[in-house]
C-alpha cells in the first residue's frame, strides 16, 4: 500500500467523522450498561464480568483486523465496525427484566463482545488511515494522529455524559434505540459520500504476518498493555461505584442525580484527556524532535504517572478528610499525564512501522491495548470488592511501575 495524496484530506475527514459517531455511542453504551446494572444490584465483580468479553474480543479483533484490512481494504473494516455496533445496540434492547441474573450477565457479555469487535475494527481502520493519508512534511504524522486520537477521546467523553443523561431521561431501552438510529444514519452517509483516498485490499497477505518481528513494536505494545491496565483498573468499575456510594441515597431521584454527576465527571475526564492528547505536539515539542527523544519522554512520563494513583491510594487508606475532592483533583492530574503518555505511544507505533505493514502492526499494538483494558477491567472489580478504593488505586500504581520498567527498554528503532 502506498501513500495516496489525492483526496487524502477529504478521506481523513470522512473517516474521522465516522469514528466520532462510533465513539459517541461506545462511551454512552458503557455508562448505560454500568449504571443500569449497578442499580439492579450487581456487585463490582459482576459489573466487571459484563465487560470481560468486550475486551477479550477486542484482543482477538485487533490481532485479525490488521490482516482483514490488508486483505479487504480499510473501507470494508470501517463499515463492518459501524454495522456491528448497530447490531449490538439493537440486540441489547431485547434484554428483559424478567431474566435471571445469570442469563442477563451471559447475554450482556455476549453483546458487549460484539461491541468490542465493532470498536476495534473502527479504531484500527481510523488509526491506519492516518499513516496512509498524512502528508510527508516534518511533524505532520504526529499532528494528524494527535488530532484524531484527542478528538476521539473528547467525543467519547461526551458519550459518557450522553449515556448517563439518556438513562436518566429516556430509560435503558429507548436510549439504545435512539443510538442505533443515529449510528445507522452515520453508516449510510459514510457509505454514500466516502471520497477516494483509502487503498483497497491486497490478495495473498498471510495471517501469520500480523505478528511483528520488530523488537521496538513488540516492546511498545507490551508497555501499552500496562499503561491502559493502569487506567482501567480505577476507571471501569472502581471510581464510578465509589462515586455512586457517596452521591446517591438509593432513591430514584438520588440515582438520577448520581448518574448525572458520575457521567459528568467521566465525560470531563475523557474530554480533558482528549484535549491534552490533541495538544501533545505543542506541549511536547522539545521532547519529540527525534524518535529517540520521544522514547525517552515516554519513559519519563509513565514514571511520573505511577506517583499519582500511589498518592491517592495512600490518601484513601488513611481516610483523609475531603477525600472526594482529593480523588477528583488527583484523577484529573492523572488524565493530563496519561494523555501525554498515550500521545507519545500513538506517535511511536506509527513511527516504528512502515506503510506496507501499517494495518498489521497497528492491529497487533491495539491487541496489546485491549489486553491492558482486559487486565484493568478484571482488576477494577476485583480490587475494589476486596479492598475498596485504596486497593483499586494501589493496584493501578503497581501496573504503572511495571509499565515504566518496560518503557525504559525502548531505544532508537532498527529499520523494520
Amino acid at each position: 500500500m502506498s501513500h495516496i495524496p489525492d483526496n487524502g484530506l477529504k478521506a481523513y475527514i470522512a473517516v474521522t467523522g465516522a469514528y466520532w459517531a462510533f465513539m459517541l455511542t461506545d462511551g454512552a453504551l458503557r455508562m448505560l450498561v454500568l449504571l443500569h446494572f449497578h442499580t439492579l444490584g450487581f456487585s463490582p465483580v459482576q459489573l466487571a464480568y459484563l465487560f470481560i468479553i468486550y475486551e477479550v474480543m477486542g484482543m482477538v479483533t485487533n490481532l485479525s483486523a490488521g490482516w482483514l484490512a490488508a486483505r479487504f481494504g480499510l473501507k470494508s473494516t470501517l463499515y463492518a465496525g459501524l454495522g456491528l455496533q448497530i447490531i449490538a445496540l439493537l440486540a441489547l434492547t431485547q434484554l428483559s427484566p424478567s431474566w435471571s441474573v445469570t442469563a442477563s450477565v451471559v447475554f450482556v457479555m455476549a453483546v458487549q463482545g460484539l461491541s468490542g469487535v465493532a470498536k476495534d475494527l473502527s479504531k484500527m481502520s481510523s488509526k491506519s488511515a492516518v499513516k496512509l493519508l498524512a502528508p510527508d512534511e516534518d511533524g505532520a504524522l504526529f499532528r494528524w494522529v494527535a488530532i484524531l486520537t484527542g478528538s476521539k477521546n473528547a467525543v467519547k467523553g461526551l458519550g459518557f455524559l450522553l449515556g448517563a443523561t439518556l438513562l436518566a431521561v429516556l430509560g435503558f431501552q429507548t436510549s439504545l434505540w435512539t443510538m442505533a438510529l443515529v449510528l445507522s444514519a452515520t453508516l449510510l452517509a459514510t457509505f454514500l459520500f466516502m471520497p477516494p483516498g483509502l487503498p483497497g485490499g491486497i490478495k495473498g497477505v498471510k495471517f501469520s504476518a500480523v505478528f511483528s518481528k520488530n523488537r521496538q513494536i513488540n516492546r511498545l505494545s507490551f508497555a501499552r498493555m500496562f499503561l491502559f491496565g493502569t487506567r482501567d483498573t480505577w476507571f471501569v468499575v472502581g471510581i464510578p461505584i465509589f462515586f455512586y456510594s457517596v452521591l446517591s441515597d438509593g432513591s430514584e431521584a438520588g440515582n438520577r442525580q448520581a448518574f448525572f454527576m458520575i457521567g459528568s465527571f467521566m465525560a470531563l475526564w475523557i474530554i480533558a484527556y482528549g484535549a491534552i492528547q490533541a495538544s501533545a505536539p505543542k506541549l511536547l515539542k522539545n521532547s519529540t524532535r527525534t524518535v529517540e527523544a520521544t522514547t525517552r519522554a515516554a519513559s519519563l512520563w509513565i514514571g511520573l504517572l505511577s506517583l499519582i494513583p500511589a498518592s491517592l491510594a495512600l490518601a484513601a487508606w488513611l481516610g483523609l478528610p475531603g477525600l472526594v475532592p482529593i480523588v477528583v483533583a488527583g484523577l484529573l492530574a492523572f488524565g493530563i499525564v496519561f494523555a501525554l503518555n498515550s500521545a507519545l505511544h500513538s506517535y511511536l507505533i506509527l513511527a516504528f512501522t512502515n506503510v506496507e505493514r501499517v494495518t498489521m502492526d497497528i492491529g497487533f499494538y491495539y491487541m496489546a491495548n485491549a489486553a491492558g483494558r482486559l487486565i484493568g477491567t478484571l482488576l477494577s472489580g476485583l480490587s475494589y470488592q476486596i479492598g475498596g478504593l485504596a486497593a483499586c488505586l494501589g493496584t493501578a500504581a503497581a501496573l504503572a511501575v511495571i509499565g515504566w520498567f518496560v518503557t525504559r527498554g525502548l531505544t532508537q528503532p532498527q529499520n523494520p
